[in-house]
């Protein structure tokens, strides 16, 4: 029962954060980098529970635009997190060295 509120909480903060911060968007080469896209990995990433086949395509998607979200103070505390690094590995896609 406490998952929830967290899960809640953490949720609406990535979306306040992308609201508020206009300058979350980076272009590279064709993909569009969008962090709220990857919202549907925030179960995964906040609670370590099963990843998504969704969470997985979106990840695939944007691998070009991990270290831009690494270097991103805002974002810093999600991409560069455990349970993002286990979610990567299990959807197969390597996780940068940046």
């Amino acid at each position: 029962m406490k998952r929830f509120p967290c899960l809640a909480l953490s949720a609406a903060a990535l979306v306040v954060l992308a609201v508020f911060s206009g300058e979350t968007q980076w272009e590279d080469a064709q993909v569009t980098c969008n962090p709220i896209e990857l919202s549907v990995c925030l179960p995964a990433i906040t609670s370590s529970t099963h990843t998504s086949e969704s969470c997985c395509n979106r990840l695939r998607d944007q691998t070009t635009c991990f270290c831009g979200y690494l270097n991103d103070p805002a974002l810093r505390q999600f991409a560069d997190n455990p349970n993002t690094r286990m979610i990567a590995g299990a959807c197969g896609v390597p996780y940068p060295r940046c």
